[in-house]
């Protein structure tokens, strides 16, 4: 018999190892990829093993290749570090084990996902009656919130695309900014609507969508089924689009509006940063992630719809064997592409108790001013800030390309921090990202004299 107990206090030791140590580790991962692989790439056994040896091979298969993505230091990718609560309320989900299509199944999982969407429409300023999905990521929030508006837009034009699909259906069109993260393409791809339905508009100096050009494009084909595709938080510099200027235009043309605010959506919930994203709830979806600015464990996206029905019109589907599927009173799956999906919404609701509505403000209006420091910083040590720093997204400059790859790599190399690269506008930058809960001006100060020092060296 399997000391099941034993097991997963093992684990949980050795994950909580990794968080304490994390904070003072290289960021880079110590192994070298080949020795990682190898020590994973074992012969199958063809008797079982062990679980206790299992989970042992495991630590130490893995421990050449952890990357401290959930240290203070990581600044490579929007990508947050987990907060206390958040992590041990998903090591409760993977224990609980609990599949969260519906309350009949789970009826904690749902009402868990329900209070936190509750929370969560208030926090950002969404409308209180819209409808959240909790899905991957913001992928996967992207690809619900395209869906409803498909389902939408080609029902106004008298077309059922969940029962017809796309042959013989009236073109569409997508208008967005030319600034657009690629998950917006390749939710197009999946769709099956293609890139080539995307009207482009042109974007200001800090990557925000140009609300007089957008009126051009949308005056051009008044009276094809339109969806508005708009940005909180550009991926490269943090800038947001114009939602007060742009839903308005939107809504003389008839056309769904969805707001890709993988990260930018958290603007919403500081009064120091929400004038960045004034008039967004005015929109018909949004999309984010909760693994970015909330700081919960990764696969956590959440997909609004202001328009519940709609919803779960595009996304359900009904089986006799599913208890509580289809029916007017939408369920947990309803609002997803997956009906075999964890309970998301354990860590979402304990992210959110820790924080408290005032926690979540500060962590943003902290990671923003730590960023702010970190340009700051680095101007001073003679790099180039690219952009205007409205939210916690830094691009770095140091002249030749060639020079920013080296630094790049020579900084990932060194361990004290981790920053990534970037091509913006023809030029090739370092893309600082700071949205972890832990990070400390400390932090920045070290990270600052690693950058620097690196660029004095190649």
């Amino acid at each position: 018999m399997t000391d099941i107990e034993g097991l997963l206090h093992r684990a949980a030791q050795a994950a909580a190892d990794h968080r304490t140590e994390v904070q003072q580790r290289s960021v880079a991962a110590p192994g070298r990829p080949d020795d990682v692989r190898a020590a994973f790439a074992v012969p199958l056994a063809d008797d079982p093993t062990p679980p206790e040896q299992v989970i042992e091979d495991l630590i130490g298969a893995a421990a050449g290749g952890l990357t401290a993505t959930t240290g203070p230091r990581y600044f490579g990718f929007v990508i947050g570090g987990s907060l206390p609560a958040a992590t041990a309320a998903d090591v409760l989900a993977v224990g609980w084990d609990q599949p969260a299509f519906n309350e009949v199944m789970s009826p904690a999982a749902g009402a868990a996902e329900r209070a936190a969407a509750a929370w969560l429409t208030d926090l950002l300023g969404l409308p209180g009656t819209a409808s959240a999905g909790f899905v991957t990521g913001a992928q996967g929030a992207n690809n619900v919130g395209l869906a409803v508006g498909r389902h939408q837009v080609l029902q106004r034009a008298g077309w059922d695309v969940e029962r017809d699909g796309l042959i013989g259906a009236p073109r569409l069109r997508v208008v967005t900014s030319v600034e657009r993260h690629a998950t917006v393409d390749r939710a197009l791809r999946l769709l099956g609507l293609g890139t080539a339905c995307i009207a482009p508009v042109g974007a200001d100096e800090n990557g925000a969508i140009d609300v007089l050009e957008l009126g051009g494009v949308l005056a051009a084909e008044p009276e094809t089924p339109t969806i508005v595709c708009l940005q909180a938080g550009n991926v490269n510099t943090g800038a947001c689009d114009d939602f007060a200027s742009a839903i308005p235009l939107a809504r003389e043309y008839d056309a769904w509006v969805h707001v890709d605010g993988a990260f930018g959506l958290w603007a919403a919930a500081s009064p120091r940063t929400a004038h960045l994203v004034a008039g967004l709830d005015a929109a018909d979806s949004w999309g984010t992630d909760a693994h970015k600015w909330l700081n919960v464990p990764y696969d956590s996206g959440l997909a609004f719809c202001a328009d519940p029905v709609a919803h779960a019109a595009t996304m359900s589907y009904s089986a006799s064997y599913l208890a509580g599927s289809g029916g007017n009173d939408y369920v947990l799956a309803d609002l997803t592409p997956e009906s075999s999906r964890r309970a998301r919404g354990f860590a979402v609701w304990a992210a959110l108790r820790e924080l408290g509505r005032s926690g979540v403000a500060d962590l943003v209006d902290r990671t923003c001013a730590l960023a702010r420091q970190f340009a700051a910083g680095l101007q001073e040590g003679g790099a180039t800030i690219h952009n205007d720093v409205v939210l916690n997204q830094v691009l770095v400059g140091f002249g030749d390309p060639a020079k920013t790859d080296a630094i790049i790599d020579a900084v990932q190399r060194e361990g004290t921090c981790w920053v990534g690269g970037t091509t913006w506008r023809g030029q090739r930058l370092i893309r600082v990202s700071v949205s972890n809960w832990s990070t400390t001006a400390e932090d920045v100060d070290r990270s600052v004299a690693a950058i620097l020092a690196a660029a004095a060296s190649v």
